[in-house]
């Protein structure tokens, strides 16, 4: 069976699990861990991706992630190539070190933020790693100790974390604690992890409440977690996204129209729209140029940057500003 595409658009909430291949440890001692986070540390702020909570553990990982200008999928390639290839030449190996595809689960912020959240930081509490809640606290590589001040993480985004148990930071912290404390017995969650049937329903007591009734076939997706509405929505724009890019390609428009269509819209010559630049028109021109061939044609980042001469992150920010552009004026790639 043919696997199921990624899930993924500017602004959506990803829960991601990363596995060792065959289950192996992917982290030998502290100095791979800090040299992961060092990659990570990077990467969230140049993809203008949000990290709301984080677990390292011996064989895999647990992100909680929301997608900023960058495609998830470009974030995820550069941070775990860079990351195997420094763990094979510092360990002195060969071969792959990930399982072929991690997993990402697209999650229903209202229902499940703070429950992915708690869940992701006591991980190392249920392996074993710590002996304690306080313990926990301090803890340096997961995310709950940077949400406490135990640690600094200026790249994880503690204060939108926060804000779910109050207005005040030092009373914020001590519901959240509270909420951390109150969940330490929870074992391994399937409804948060696997189950497609079960996560996209919402949880066991949906499932449970549905058993016996004559209601029709369920809308499920094991890639998301969420009520049936959610699910459908979220498939719904996936297919969207998916379709224009297809009609798109049917009719011949690729980056050739899309930089005839820029250079119409400023008044450029079309070479002048791809040279380097700093001059207002220049800059606005590449602006919606990044931003239809990254969100209208689906050219990924890298691709883009190797065209115009950029860094992948000077892409993301022109992918922002091209967006705002086209809200403002109202452009269109296609008349």
């Amino acid at each position: 069976m043919p696997r199921s595409g990624r899930l993924d658009a500017p602004g959506v909430l990803h829960h991601i699990m990363i596995r060792g291949i065959e289950r192996r440890n992917i982290f030998r001692d502290d100095t791979d861990r800090e040299e992961f986070l060092v990659r990570l540390a990077r990467l969230v702020p140049e993809t203008q991706t949000a990290c709301y909570a984080w677990a390292l553990m011996p064989n895999h990982v647990h992100l909680l992630l929301r997608t900023g200008a960058a495609p998830l999928p470009t974030l995820m390639r550069r941070l775990l190539t860079g990351y195997a290839v420094r763990f094979n030449h510092r360990h002195h190996r060969h071969g792959l070190l990930f399982q072929n595809r991690y997993k990402s689960v697209v999650c229903q912020e209202d229902l499940y933020f703070t429950e992915l959240v708690r869940y992701i930081h006591l991980n190392p509490l249920r392996a074993g790693i710590v002996a304690s809640v306080p313990e926990l606290s301090r803890y340096p590589y997961g995310g709950h100790s940077a949400l406490l001040g135990t640690t600094k993480r200026p790249w994880q985004a503690t204060e939108y974390v926060l804000g779910y148990f109050g207005n005040k930071v030092a009373r914020a912290r001590q519901a959240y604690r509270a909420y951390v404390a109150a969940g330490r017995q929870q074992g391994r969650r399937g409804d948060l992890v696997g189950g497609g049937l079960i996560r996209s329903l919402g949880g066991w007591a949906e499932v449970k409440e549905r058993r016996g009734t004559r209601q029709g076939p369920i809308k499920s997706d094991e890639r998301i977690l969420g009520e049936s509405d959610f699910v459908e929505g979220i498939l719904a724009q996936a297919n969207e996204r998916f379709t224009r890019q297809y009609a798109l390609r049917r009719r011949g428009i690729g980056f050739a129209h899309v930089v005839a269509r820029v250079a119409e819209i400023c008044h450029l010559d079309p070479r002048e729209v791809v040279a380097e630049g700093r001059q207002r028109r220049k800059v606005t021109a590449r602006s919606l140029l990044c931003f239809w061939a990254v969100r209208e044609l689906g050219l990924p980042l890298t691709t883009l940057a190797r065209q115009l001469g950029l860094s992948p992150p000077g892409v993301s920010y022109a992918v922002e500003r091209g967006d705002a552009l086209v809200r403002e004026n109202c452009y269109q790639l296609v008349t």
